[in-house]
């Protein structure tokens, strides 16, 4: 039942992300252990050396990270984030952003995201840590 109400909580907050929508993200999975976010590298997504822009690979980062962060029923707010690109992308490549939850207590919970390219190159690291709202 816990992983249904993870699973419909991640589905729905994924849906209702219209950025997320116009970048050309993709829900690719959900288990009681991450969420899986990807995209393909369009045009609009390159920078002007002709590789996917830094920022791009941060939000496809962030996506997984705030619905892995919000997918216990709690508001969680970003306070801190970190990207390390660690490789470049281009035009036409599959991006695969998986999420892990790293720590979690009451207040806070902290969260690492691997970017990885088609082919198996980790192009990105990202970690995140949210401030957990408690219900007023």
């Amino acid at each position: 039942m816990e992983s249904d109400r993870r699973l419909t909580a991640i589905q729905r907050a994924f849906e209702a992300d219209s950025y997320a929508a116009a970048q050309g993200f993709h829900l690719d999975g959900v288990s009681r252990d991450d969420v899986v976010v990807s995209m393909t590298v369009a045009s609009n997504h390159l920078n002007f050396h002709g590789t996917t822009h830094g920022g791009v690979v941060f939000s496809l980062a962030d996506c997984a990270f705030s619905l892995a962060s919000n997918a216990h029923g709690d508001a969680a707010v970003a306070i801190d984030m970190h990207l390390a690109l660690t490789a470049a992308s281009r035009l036409g490549d599959s991006l695969i952003a998986r999420a892990v939850e790293m720590t979690r207590s009451r207040a806070l919970a902290t969260y690492r995201v691997d970017v990885v390219r088609g082919d198996g190159r980790v192009i990105a690291l990202f970690t995140g840590t949210v401030f957990i709202q408690s219900p007023d």
